[in-house]
């Protein structure tokens, strides 16, 4: 026995250290077969273009890749186009295997998987391949070509590649530097109004440029209605997408080969490469001014852009120091600290402007009133003061100089055609009031690319045979251990399993609700197969649980909480009852699956319902009222406050009596009663067309944001048409266009003759002549005060209950 063991460890020594040979190049990845960091190890598409292996991205640091493999001058100036590991590279020794099951995972020296497709066949005898198509599209698919398992065009990083779909599943992210793949600061994805977006997103914030924000879609060209959220770039350099943006190449034309990249300033570029000069050539780029890209200079950070030579650079403000020379979106930090105790003063600085961070916008105010309010205010950094006229307010009202305010100084450029200025707020005995108060001779030179190398070390296998034994022995010794250790607790499970039991119940007891598992959920959706409707949050199937009830169950899109935090949330959540909010029944935390499972509603949403004949006025009026009374419910009632953030016809579900819920209350914003004031929202919420003007301008968010949504609701029920329209009218011969409902149906009430006649002008012909006109315009009235661009001069949710079931002592009041 002592012999034979003594042979086994020997042989798995030797089997330890035995490798095989492996090839220059490679056509076809087949199953068993591996990939190394080696530089002649990789696959080749069949047309030499494009090339996958390892990548150098750092000392001792890969990252398995593709690129364009003909078109370097120098060996190693690689064009990557994907890359599956950016944010994990991996050091030596380090392979990418085609495992027997269909799996493909890349392992480092270390023998730690840090990516992985998650693929397997359904039979251990069918054969499969990893092979680079002419498209540059890595693809693993059966031998037989029958099925495609994964493909890299579906995973994009920070290209698209012609014939690459993009679509609502897939976004590109930024590099954070030409020399640094790593995930950068910028996103281009669809948004859920189904328009492609770029979005700059750090851990603090997020904000979207391009098209701007404060922009409606149709001003940018764009359309809101085709919800397929596709994009594709053809091989003659023409882009479509389904939101209705079309772009083509400056050399427009089948030949050259192309790439649109997000590069790591955050512009959306399309390259041709020309063949003479060997040079990647920009043809299109979303942004002309590469200055309104936000974040770009970071925090206190100022950009300048000289059309003439087409370069950008960073500069501080007066009284700020660069963070980091090597990263400028790091951003400045003041050379002082703010204090109550420290006197201050304002350094004007012209033509110069940031966007954001404002506590409020205050019109008709003098320099003198803008300088005190900041000056009250301790969190204020400065304040912009500038000419504004709006587009669809009265004049009187918005005409004039308007203050904003500033809480940080963010997306700051200057630029000499902007008539506003900028008063930085400094310590009086700060130096730079005795320097000229321009812009000229502030700017500072930003440093170029720096490669920071990625060190990692593996320690080599032992050469001595005689350590290799002692080695295998100590392993043999640990194995013994273990079985006896597997024994003993064999013996001990069945005591163990009254302990777990016991432990699943005080879970259940904590939060209310009955936890399923994932395996439990999966057949009672017939494997996620009934999908009767989806959203931003996640998808939602019809589900027949064991109970025999009918149930809806929402499958998470991301899950970024741990359980004991998920728990407790839906401890909060399970806390809410109410008569119009749905009822939540249970949950699945597994790994990293996170769904909800929730009461099902037979008639769908108010959206599926709205331009149908199943709601008549009555039931239009009792969905209103009873959707109020939900949200007064979780602004004012319940333990937490709560914020919904996305009101909208979609969230408010009717039952079999047509009774309305609001729903997907779950997901929004949990906060304290006593932060009112206090937003901690870290990117914009909600849908366009029912978004209030805060999440715009960066102002607080309180539940008026709610009440602004709500009234949009309202009026859509009242006219039967979408926020997101274009509206017209016939004003003597000539048509006008407005820019949303709001200002659509203001107008028609400002210029009717009568009440009556305005009212008619607007109804939903659905219920025209069906209404009660006394109700009708307590409604209407309701909703545009909801939908007042002043905040404050919105009514509480609790109110806007009161009104609408008051309405007999409203209705000869003027509407």
């Amino acid at each position: 026995m002592a012999i034979s063991a003594f042979q086994l460890v020997l042989l798995l020594s030797l089997l330890q250290t035995w490798t095989p040979s492996s090839s220059t190049s490679f056509d076809v990845l087949e199953r068993g077969a591996s990939l190394s960091e080696k530089t002649n190890d990789r696959l080749i598409s069949p047309n030499g273009v494009f090339s996958a292996g390892f990548l150098s991205v750092g000392e001792n640091a890969f990252g398995f890749a593709i690129w364009y493999s003909n078109i370097n001058i120098l060996p190693n100036d690689h064009t990557a186009v994907w890359m599956a590991n950016r944010d994990q590279p991996v050091g030596r020794k380090s392979k990418l295997s085609l495992l027997k099951n269909g799996n493909l995972i890349l392992k480092d020296a270390g023998l730690k998987v840090l990516w992985s497709t998650a693929t397997a066949v359904a039979s251990s005898h069918s054969s499969v391949k990893l092979q680079l198509d002419d498209s540059g599209n890595l693809v693993l698919r059966t031998s037989e070509g029958e099925n495609t398992l994964w493909q890299s065009f579906d995973s994009p990083t920070d290209t698209i590649l012609p014939k690459q779909l993009f679509t609502k599943d897939t976004l590109l992210i930024s590099s954070r530097s030409k020399n640094n793949f790593s995930s950068g600061n910028y996103k281009l994805f669809f948004d859920n109004d189904n328009v492609l977006r770029l979005l700059y997103h750090v851990p603090q914030i997020s904000s979207l440029y391009w098209p701007p924000a404060w922009e409606w879609p149709h001003e940018a060209g764009r359309t809101t209605y085709n919800d397929t959220r596709t994009a594709v770039l053809d091989q003659s350099g023409y882009f479509i997408s389904s939101d209705g943006l079309e772009f083509s190449a400056a050399d427009l034309g089948v030949g050259p080969l192309r790439r649109l990249t997000l590069d790591p300033d955050g512009n959306l570029r399309l390259y041709s490469f020309e063949e003479k000069t060997k040079e990647w050539v920009v043809s299109w780029q979303a942004i002309l001014q590469p200055c309104t890209v936000h974040g770009i200079c970071g925090p206190n950070g100022v950009c300048t852009y000289a059309p003439s030579t087409g370069r950008r650079s960073c500069s501080c403000l007066p009284g700020y120091k660069v963070k980091n020379d090597s990263d400028w979106s790091s951003g400045c930090e003041p050379e002082f600290s703010f204090s109550n105790h420290t006197e201050y003063d304002f350094l004007n600085i012209t033509h110069l402007e940031f966007y954001g961070y404002d506590t409020g916008a205050f019109p008709n105010v003098t320099l003198k009133e803008c300088k005190e309010k900041c000056m009250t205010l301790s969190s204020c950094k400065g304040f912009q003061y500038k000419f504004n006229i709006a587009k669809f307010e009265i004049a009187e009202k918005k005409q004039g100089f308007t203050c904003y305010p500033k809480t940080s100084l963010f997306n700051g450029q200057h630029q000499p055609g902007f008539s506003g200025d900028i008063y930085l707020k400094l310590p009086k005995s700060n130096h730079f009031f005795n320097q000229t108060t321009t812009f000229k001779g502030l700017t500072l030179n930003c440093k170029g690319n720096i490669t920071q190398a990625i060190n990692r070390s593996y320690e080599e296998p032992h050469k001595n045979r005689i350590l290799n034994f002692l080695l295998w022995f100590a392993v043999t010794v640990g194995l013994v251990e273990m079985v006896c250790i597997f024994l003993v607790w064999f013996f001990l499970f069945k005591g163990n399993e009254d302990s777990v039991a016991i432990k699943q119940g005080y879970i259940l007891a904590a939060t209310g609700l009955k936890k399923f598992t994932y395996g439990e959920l999966k057949k009672a959706t017939k494997s996620f197969t009934r999908e009767i409707g989806r959203g931003a949050g996640g998808v939602v199937y019809r589900a027949l649980l064991s109970d025999q009830r009918v149930a809806a169950v929402k499958h998470l899109n991301e899950a970024k909480q741990g359980e004991a935090e998920f728990l407790t949330e839906l401890k909060t959540i399970e806390k809410l009852n109410h008569m119009n909010l749905i009822e939540m029944w249970g949950y699945c935390a597994e790994g990293k699956r996170r769904l909800l499972v929730y009461e099902y509603m037979e008639h769908g949403s108010l959206a599926d319902n709205l331009h149908s004949n199943s709601i008549g006025w009555d039931k239009r009026f009792e969905i209103a009222v009873g959707t109020a009374k939900g949200l007064a419910y979780l602004h004012d009632e319940c333990l937490e406050w709560v914020l919904h953030c996305d009101i909208k016809p979609q969230n408010i579900l009717l039952d079999s009596n047509y009774r309305p819920k609001v729903a997907d209350f779950g997901l929004s914003k949990l906060q304290n009663r006593g932060g009112l004031n206090d937003s901690s929202f870290s990117r914009i919420r909600g849908t366009r067309g029912y978004m209030a003007p805060e999440w715009v301008y960066n102002l607080p968010i309180t539940s008026k944001v709610d009440v602004y949504s709500y009234g949009i609701v309202l009026l859509e029920m009242v006219t039967g048409k979408s926020p997101a329209a274009a509206f017209h009218s016939y004003e003597k011969e000539r048509m006008k266009e407005h820019g949303t409902l709001v200002t659509w149906v203001r107008e028609k009430k400002n210029v009717a003759g009568s009440k009556e006649a305005w009212i008619k002008e607007i109804v939903d012909p659905m219920i025209a002549g069906n209404y009660d006109v006394n109700k009708m315009k307590i409604m209407i009235k309701v909703a545009l005060q909801c939908v007042e661009e002043d905040r404050e001069a919105r009514p509480s949710m609790s109110k806007v209950v009161e009104m609408l079931l008051s309405f007999e002592d409203d209705h000869d009041q003027s509407s």
